[in-house]
């Protein structure tokens, strides 16, 4: 029975049901971790049979909509708009009979001719990210199907599919390392693209897998893989691998027996299930979608999550349906406007109850049998005055933003030559709120850097050498190269500093293998690898790396260098060392890292400090990454000794880190200083300047990146977001309690200041900010950043930097953008009002969820001042004038029941009310919200102070909107009450005849069309042929509809009471003589309060307009208007603030760093110690074919 048992348990081994109470003997002892949660568990099978599970396709998407979910989400979007929402309520209004006095049709044909324009803008938008994410899903990738490598397309992938990824090429879904190029199954992958940190990390496979090297051994290959279900933790990964042993299960008596009676049981699925004891899986062993292999040929992974399932998707969320703060606001008042309307209609069916109550028995055409019905008569009188709402609003906003998205993709000032990359506006839903941006969330990593480390100067023997001037070629300096070459005095110095260059590193070299004169280096550490490329330029090139030591070629002669030790570089040391045997026989000693460090380990006697500390300090204001290079002779007695010593701690079982850092402390002193290197993290184009400029427009800056401390500092001096003077806040604490002392005492310091923006720099690390961002100091560090100039928080998480993003645009009340081209820059481009995308080469994921996707960090100065404050500007203006036309003609008929008996008799043709906004006042709102300007482009990007009042919302708001609302009923008084006036007090023709109300209603219906298309005219601060032909064109437009409409009867049977009524009207005296005084009349009060505002309380914008009509520079103007006095207060908050050193200040040195700054993984699945004697770069690697 036990035999049965044994069979029992592999077989629902296979099914993946095993029983909790028996675990499968075969796991006992094992030491595999197993998943803790069994209805978690993924089984994937490798190479021998089918998946048991059908699991998500690895086809990714990030639009908004497909096929299914198009119509219920657009129709929410739509209705989410309370303008659409009221006129769907109309349009049902008035199919009940007898109500609507305008007809059935007349609001919902133009509701639904809305929606469609709408829904097309949409589809376009969408069709965008569509395609960008077929760009993603149709990359091609190297996979093992039926034994041979096919090329397939990434969406085809499936789970337990082997692939060969090669160098440089992102990871198509999450996959298990089996096997690579490197010794040991090792390969390197950036991840700048997941968590922004720009050092390479290393990932290991098991050394089970890691001989697979040729196609055949993992064509062969047979397993199961059994790992955690689908998660968002980037970081941890749990899982077993089950390799298929050699022996088969033997045919004794008792197994046939059982396979026998038990029928159901298929032999070969058993045979073939005669798997080994399951071997651990772990975080080394996954590489992660988005991630990129470097510095590895290749390697063969095995899918184990596809699609939106793996840990790069589900750290993303669904394309937000995003509102602009323009929009809400004017939802906020079609709310208030919807009140005034229900206002008017009440106490017009009011006044209507009471006229007919008191008449009734007067006029003999009022029924007094017939009570009358208070709610329809309510219902009537909605319906007529239901268009002060602009139900062409909508449309009309959608279509200047359409259009307005094609001026930011068509824009060549945006487009980026060398990649062949424009500006994509991937919604137009947004424009106005890049004209109104307070805060500014940006990546570093690809956003403000380039990721290209270039070594630009050197300090050596008091002499700074490179002029550091861009060249295609590297550092070049004559003067160093000179002093090589003829025999100078600082030869030696000279000859020592590029050997410390090209030994003192963990780098491998490799042959190019169609040049092998050619060596390429492979680099966990950018800075390290920019050393060596730079000692290789000048002549001392690191040629060979093998697990006993290293060969370089100094000058055409080859030195071979014994390594002893590595001691490893850690946040805590800021220094790595190499310990070598030379050519001659001699122990050296080579440390370098940052002078703090350095410094305090020098020799009384080291010469060069003082001046290389300044060279130092140089390098730094330039923004340069430095490092200090020094080192010593070691004596053999000094060497055993120390070695037996560090041998101990290697081995020592507890607090292993402390005791090796505290060996390396032993020897690692009375060092002399052999001189600095400054290497440049090259900015993308124009970074410093574009900060410079959006600060001067009062948009803060915080870079939220997960790159370390030192790093993030660095690139914050060099982009100019920190200035030299800027005294900096530091907050890099361990707990709860520590960094809520912090954030009170430097709130305390602030005093009367906090909340105001003060000359001050604010630094966080990911884990203070962890703390930071509990509720419970969530405010004490919201209100200490929006204090400081500049922030910057460092070794972020994608999650907070979310939460950061969502923190200022909720407690703020600001608008806020975000941008960055990594995945790990998803999160916060769809949390913030904006998300700006970089295409750039960490992928598209950053670019296909964003808002607006750009090639450069630079393009931000056109989009948002330039391209942000016209469409602003031109909306405001857009929505304002809408309003106000309809207001100016729909309340006519209010003021019209007051001498009509107080009936809801219409003074205007219907048709003419339905074309009112269609035909007759449409082209001014197009003309104003596409072509208008407030200045120049020069003007806005010259002079970024002209970015605040579209910033302020100072042109729409709540104050504004009803000053608009209130001058369009002074006006549609004028425009009833003088006409019906002229009319009552004289006769309309000489021959003594009188006209009807139709005759008044298209009087007045003229002077409306040509005084709201001139108010648009006085409204355009820029007029173009554009504008001409809108406002002229409009009107002339009526006139001839008019005269053809009056005469279509019974032509066309429609609206017979207009028959004759041009020819009525255009016959009138007094019609002619109003026609000239009615504009005037009406716009007088327009104009003089214009040419008071504009002479007494001009704008900056204006004061730059005239000056530009003048062909006069702004420059004096600006300057003016935007000089700024330092406070007192401000002066004293210079000198509060100072850097917290790490220890106790043991010497002036360490007083203040000097731009340092290095990368290098930190505590990796292998140390760098073991890692460079995995290497023997005098042997071939495999090719995996």
């Amino acid at each position: 029975m036990a035999f049965v048992r044994t069979i029992l348990d592999r077989i629902s081994t296979i099914t993946g049901r095993r029983s909790e109470e028996q675990p499968p003997q075969e796991d006992a002892g094992s030491g595999a971790t197993e998943p803790a949660d069994e209805a978690e568990v993924r089984s994937i099978y490798l190479n021998y049979r089918a998946q048991s599970v059908k699991y998500v396709s690895n086809a990714v998407s990030t639009a908004k909509y497909n096929f299914l979910t198009f119509l219920p989400k657009f129709l929410f979007e739509q209705f989410r708009k309370y303008s659409n929402l009221f006129f769907l309520c109309i349009t049902l209004i008035q199919q009940i009979p007898l109500v609507s006095p305008t007809g059935r049709y007349t609001t919902l044909v133009p509701l639904l001719f809305i929606l469609f324009v709408s829904a097309v803008k949409e589809i376009i938008e969408d069709f965008k990210r569509h395609r960008a994410d077929d760009e993603t899903n149709n990359r091609k990738i190297l996979v093992l199907r039926g034994g041979i490598w096919v090329t397939l397309k990434w969406k085809e992938l499936q789970v337990g599919d082997i692939v060969k990824v090669v160098n440089d090429q992102e990871f198509p879904a999450d996959l298990v390392l089996l096997s690579s190029s490197e010794p040991q199954g090792m390969c390197y992958v950036e991840t700048s693209n997941l968590d922004g940190e720009t050092n390479l990390k290393i990932r290991q496979g098991l050394p089970q897998t890691a001989n697979l090297l040729i196609h055949e051994d993992v064509a062969a290959m047979e397993g199961r893989i059994e790992c955690e279900g689908p998660n968002r933790h980037l970081y941890e990964f749990v899982g077993n691998i089950r390799l298929r042993g050699s022996s088969k299960i033997s045919s004794s008596h008792e197994s046939t027996a059982l396979l026998n009676d038990s029928p159901s049981i298929n032999s070969d699925e058993i045979i073939s299930d005669e798997l080994k004891s399951p071997i651990p899986l772990g975080p080394d062993q996954i590489l992660l979608r988005g991630a990129q292999l470097k510095n590895t040929k290749w390697v063969f992974g095995a899918v184990v999550y596809t699609g939106h399932e793996s840990k790069l998707m589900m750290n993303s969320t669904s394309a937000p349906l995003k509102r602009s703060t323009m929009e809400v606001m004017t939802n906020t008042q079609i709310l208030y406007m919807l009140f005034l309307l229900l206002s008017l209609a009440l106490l017009s069916t009011i006044a209507s109850e009471v006229w007919d109550s008191r008449h009734k028995h007067i006029h003999w055409y009022l029924p007094d049998n017939e009570k009358g019905n208070f709610f329809l008569t309510f219902l009537t009188f909605i319906i007529l005055y239901n268009n002060l709402i602009p139900i062409s609003l909508p449309v009309t906003i959608e279509v200047v933003k359409f259009i307005q998205a094609f001026f930011i993709s068509w824009d060549i000032d945006m487009y980026h030559t060398d990649s062949n990359t424009p500006a994509v506006a991937r919604t137009s839903n947004l424009n106005e709120e890049l004209g109104q941006v307070k805060y500014i969330f940006s990546d570093k990593t690809g956003t403000l850097t380039r990721n290209v480390m270039e070594f630009k100067k050197c300090s050596v023997a008091g002499e700074i050498y490179g002029d550091g001037s861009e060249t295609e070629d590297g550092f070049r300096d004559p003067r160093l190269t000179g002093s090589l070459h003829r025999g100078q005095a600082a030869t030696k110095d000279v000859q020592n500093f590029l050997t410390f260059m090209a030994v003192c590193h963990t780098v491998v070299p490799e042959k190019d293998h169609t040049d092998p004169s050619i060596v390429h280096y492979q680099a966990a550490s950018p800075d390290e690898a920019a050393l060596v490329n730079a000692a290789k330029e000048l002549g001392f090139i690191f040629s060979v790396r093998t697990p006993e030591y290293v060969t370089i070629d100094a000058l055409g002669q080859e030195e071979k260098y014994e390594v002893l030790n590595v001691l490893e570089f850690n946040s805590y040391r800021k220094r790595m060392s190499v310990i070598v045997r030379n050519p001659e026989g001699t122990i050296y000693l080579y440390c370098k890292g940052a002078d703090t460090v350095i410094y305090e380990r020098l020799a009384e006697d080291s010469p060069y400090k003082e001046v290389t500390l300044q060279h130092l300090s140089e390098f730094a204001n330039e923004g340069l990454r430095t490092l200090c290079f020094a080192g010593r002779e070691i004596s053999k007695e000094e060497y055993e000794e120390w070695s037996e010593t560090y041998y101990k701690a290697s081995t020592s079982l507890q607090n292993r880190d402390t005791k090796l850092d505290e060996a390396a402390e032993l020897i690692e002193k009375n060092l002399f200083l052999h001189g600095a290197s400054a290497i440049e993290d090259k900015l993308q184009w124009g970074v410093p300047e574009t900060i410079e400029t959006l600060s001067k427009a009062d948009i803060k800056i915080w870079v939220l990146t997960g790159d370390k401390q030192e790093t993030a500092i660095n690139i914050g001096f060099s982009c100019k977001l920190l200035k030299e003077a800027m005294p900096l806040m530091i907050i890099n604490e361990e707990n709860h309690d520590d960094t809520r002392e912090t954030l009170l005492r430097h709130v305390n310091t602030f005093g009367d200041q906090l909340g105001k923006e003060n000359e001050v720099g604010l630094i966080i690390d990911g884990l203070s900010l962890k703390y930071a961002l509990s509720f419970e100091l969530r405010k004490e560090f919201l209100d200490l950043a929006v204090s400081c100039k500049a922030v910057i928080c460092c070794r972020v998480s994608p999650l907070q930097k979310a939460e950061i993003v969502e923190m200022v645009k909720k407690s703020c009340q600001a608008i806020t953008l975000a941008i960055g081209d990594g995945a790990n820059d998803v999160g916060m481009i769809q949390a913030a009002h904006v998300g700006i995308g970089i295409s750039g080469h960490e992928g598209l994921q950053a670019a296909c969820a964003s808002d607006y996707s750009i090639a450069q960090f630079r393009f931000l100065i056109k989009l948002l001042l330039v391209h942000g404050v016209w469409s602003y500007c031109r909306l405001s203006k857009v929505i304002l004038y809408s309003f106000y036309k309809n207001i100016t003609l729909y309340i006519i008929e209010f003021w019209f029941i007051w001498v009509n008996g107080m009936s809801a008799q219409i003074l205007f043709d219907r048709w003419c009310i339905g074309l009112y906004n269609v035909f007759f006042t449409a082209l001014p709102p197009f003309a104003i919200g596409l072509f208008d300007r407030t200045c120049t482009e020069h003007s806005l990007v010259q002079f970024p102070a002209l970015y605040k009042p579209s910033q302020n919302s100072e042109l729409f708001n709540t104050k504004v909107f009803w000053m608009w609302t209130a001058n369009a009923f002074y006006h549609s008084a004028l425009l009833f009450w003088i006409p019906l006036g002229a009319l009552v007090t004289d006769v309309a023709w000489s021959n003594g005849h009188i006209g009807d109300h139709y005759f008044l209603g298209n009087m007045v219906y003229t002077y409306c069309v040509i005084v709201v298309c001139v108010k648009s005219g006085l409204e355009t601060d820029a007029w173009t042929w554009c504008s001409h032909f809108a406002i002229w064109g409009s009107i002339l437009f009526w006139v001839v509809f008019f005269g053809f409409y009056s005469l279509s009867w019974p032509v066309i049977p429609v609206s017979p009471e207009m028959s004759g009524q041009a020819a009525a009207v255009f016959s009138s005296g007094i019609f002619w003589m109003l026609l000239i005084l009615m504009p005037i009349l009406v716009l007088m009060r327009d104009v003089i309060w214009k040419v008071v505002r504009r002479t007494m309380y001009k704008t900056l914008a204006e004061k730059v307009q005239e000056a530009e009509l003048r062909h006069e520079d702004p420059t004096t103007v600006i300057e003016q208007a935007t000089r700024k006095t330092l406070t007192e207060t401000s002066r004293l908050l210079k000198n509060l603030f100072t850097r917290k050193p790490s220890r106790p200040v043991a010497d002036p040195y360490e007083m203040t760093q000097h731009g340092y700054a290095f990368s290098q993984e930190e505590h990796g699945v292998i140390p760098q110690s073991q890692l460079i004697r995995a290497y023997d770069t005098t042997k071939s690697k495999p090719e995996g074919l």
